[in-house]
């Protein structure tokens, strides 16, 4: 490619690496690009706008260090806020997709104008397989019908799902010659199959001799190197100020060690994770920056904070050989040397640490992770901590991957790494609610806050009602005050408390963003989901010599037997049908008994199953396709079983004659909320 010309005006090198590759993608591929932009537009500035907004926005993204989106994608969503105002004549060749829904468009766009694969322009769209060959025969069968070609046509419907198939060439080869015999003996779906053809050949055509006026890319550059331009000069005068400002931050530095505000000012400035900035600034703890080196990896402690809730450390690993980011497993390759002597060992109640997201502390080097690490809670006022790492997990943040950590296989960075931190337990406020509710027709008991430093922890409480059904989980979602919300935390939310009372009381506890340095006097609890067990029996009846797939009825919902095993242990694989109103989540099994020993009972598992989470609109989401915590009140259906039957006390086979449904799991999403006093 072409050296951008950038007139007198010198272009930075950082703009140059990171425009260089996109450029050069789009130049690559403009004529494809302007193939899809042609589906929304036909107007020259808005053809180039369109190329100037979308190499912009991968721009950006780039510079954030965010995980992009493809050029593709941001191209498509450019082209489609254009076509609000931009639609063309009835003499253009690509006026027949205006004709089309905004779905079926994209689709057909992206695969016969832009030339993606399926299953790729599957992924741009961020839609099933499935659904998206369902939009291309659609659009296909609609321009077939605004071109003239045969629109009265239709063949077999059985076999209209696989003609895009045939046509593109991607049918397994069993279809295929099953598909052949077929057309070749039906006259109506041959005649479908050929307008189909013609349609999509007049389409490859349409793009093939579309190309990018050879201005449009020119002018696309010029503005680039303009707006680089006035980027530099913008910096240029930053720095001019941040130069003034650095004789008055001299003189607040002096005034913060006479009027004793310098730790709060300096934390604020020097301290980028902002939970050690607030300890750091109310003095609740002190940097402690311990080091200490092994084969070639530096490992730092960079402050402790130690109260009833958790010991909270903060750290850093930097990897002086190479650019793997390595992070503490408290449960592998972390020893406290001395835990009996400062450590409460009873506490049944512990914090797992999350991986921490280094975009959010600012931290963009490749060989260095910033993290905490939970301990338990102190037993003494006043101590040591002897920490030896054996080990560090290597984090693996590539998104392709599907894994956060380890990539499928773990791998550690293996040496030896001695602490001796010095801590002081800070205290804590304990709050006692005694307020009582009902959830889900079920009582609830909140019975206390306890607000430290590094946490705020809810004690609750709820009944078993085992006749008719009971809470199996409960989740909260905040805690807020006026114009102020906390968190709960989703990976230490739920914690048993470790005991139940006479009366039925299960008590638990979760955890929150910590109140600590608010200390709001009224605030409002609010309620995130209870996951329920519902008692409904239910008998399936088993034959192993009836024909399969046989049905049965759970709930209004049709569950399938499809194959039975016999053996030891015997097999049975289910399948759930899945509409979007379905009552349950998953089922219980609880025993079966055989033709031959009617009253013996026998023990069941479930080996396997396959299952669709879904969202409040009932959206369903396949595994890998989805970011969780973007999706609102997910439900988790499970959708195929394998039951396996045992014959306790021998290898004889099982011939089941019944399977018994106990009951079933649900989640409910709650409205609820409670405002409480914290005396």
């Amino acid at each position: 490619m072409a050296k951008l010309e950038t007139g007198t005006v010198p272009v930075s090198r950082t703009y140059e690496r990171e425009l260089e590759s996109i450029i050069a993608r789009f130049e690559e591929e403009k004529h494809s690009f302007y193939a899809l932009g042609r589906v929304y537009s036909k107007h020259h500035q808005e053809m180039e706008d369109l190329f100037f907004r979308s190499i912009i926005r991968l721009e950006d993204e780039a510079r954030k260090r965010k995980n992009a989106h493809s050029g593709t994608r941001i191209f498509l969503e450019e082209c489609q806020e254009e076509s609000v105002h931009s639609l063309g004549s009835d003499d253009d060749p690509f006026h027949p997709f205006h004709h089309l829904e905004s779905a079926e468009k994209e689709a057909v766009a992206l695969v016969y104008m832009k030339g993606c694969d399926q299953d790729v322009a599957a992924r741009i769209l961020d839609i099933p397989i499935d659904e998206m060959q369902s939009r291309l025969f659609r659009g296909i069968r609609k321009l077939r019908e605004t071109m003239g070609n045969a629109p009265e046509l239709e063949g077999c419907h059985e076999y209209q799902k696989h003609y895009l198939a045939y046509l593109g060439r991607t049918m397994d080869r069993p279809e295929k010659v099953d598909f052949e015999i077929h057309i070749y003996h039906c006259t109506d779906c041959q005649e479908d199959l050929a307008s189909f053809q013609e349609v999509t050949l007049a389409l490859a055509k349409l793009a093939e001799e579309t190309h990018l006026p050879p201005d449009v890319m020119e002018k696309v550059r010029k503005r680039l190197d303009q707006r680089e331009a006035e980027r530099q000069k913008r910096r240029k005068k930053r720095k001019s100020i941040l130069l003034s400002f650095a004789g008055v931050f001299v003189l607040l530095i002096v005034a913060g060690f006479v009027t004793g505000g310098f730790a709060s000012l300096y934390y604020s400035y020097t301290e980028e994770d902002e939970q050690l900035r607030a300890i750091l600034q109310h003095n609740l703890g002190e940097r402690l920056n311990l080091e200490a080196e092994s084969d070639g990896v530096k490992v730092t402690i960079k402050s402790v904070v130690a109260d009833d809730v958790q010991t909270l450390v903060f750290y850093e690993v930097e990897d002086l050989k190479g650019e793997n980011r390595y992070l503490m497993n408290p449960y592998e390759g972390v020893i406290i040397e001395n835990e009996y002597d400062v450590m409460k060992r009873d506490e049944q109640s512990s914090f797992y640490s999350p991986p921490r997201d280094q975009e959010n502390l600012h931290n963009d080097k490749k060989n260095v992770y910033r993290g905490t690490i939970s301990l338990q809670p102190v037993s003494v006022d006043e101590g040591t901590i002897k920490l030896q790492i054996v080990r560090l997990m290597q984090l693996n943040e590539d998104p392709s991957s599907g894994e956060l950590i380890g990539g499928g296989e773990m791998r550690f960075a293996e040496g030896g790494w001695s602490f001796e931190i010095p801590f002081e337990k800070k205290p804590s406020r304990v709050h006692k609610l005694d307020k009582k509710m009902e959830v889900a027709g079920i009582p609830v008991r909140l019975d206390q806050m306890m607000i430290a430093p590094t946490a705020t922890v809810l004690e609750y409480s709820f009944q078993e009602q085992e006749k008719e059904g009971r809470i199996d989980m409960m989740t909260f979602e905040s805690i807020e005050s006026k114009d102020k919300k906390w968190k709960a935390d989703q990976f230490g939310g739920m914690m048993f408390g470790g005991y139940s009372d006479n009366e039925g009381w299960n008590s638990f506890k979760t955890a929150f963003d910590t109140l600590y340095f608010d200390d709001p006097k009224i605030v409002t609890i609010r309620f995130g989901s209870a996951h329920l067990f519902v008692k409904d029996q239910k008998v399936i009846e088993l034959d192993v010599n009836k024909e399969l797939p046989d049905t049965t009825e759970y709930l209004g919902n049709t569950i399938t037997i499809d194959d039975i095993k016999i053996g030891s242990p015997t097999q049975v694989t289910l399948t759930h049908d899945l509409p979007k109103d379905r009552e349950y989540e998953n089922v219980n099994y609880i025993y079966y008994r055989t033709a031959e020993e009617e009253e013996d009972y026998y023990s069941i598992g479930v080996s396997g199953g396959d299952g669709i989470l879904m969202d409040k609109e009932g959206q369903m989401y396949e595994p890998g396709s989805y970011e969780y915590e973007k999706i609102e009140e997910p439900r988790y259906f499970e959708t195929k079983q394998t039951i396996d039957f045992y014959n306790d006390g021998t290898n004889d086979d099982v011939i089941p004659t019944e399977l018994v449904i106990d009951g079933y799991s649900t989640t409910q999403y709650l409205d609820d909320w409670v405002k409480v006093k914290l005396d």
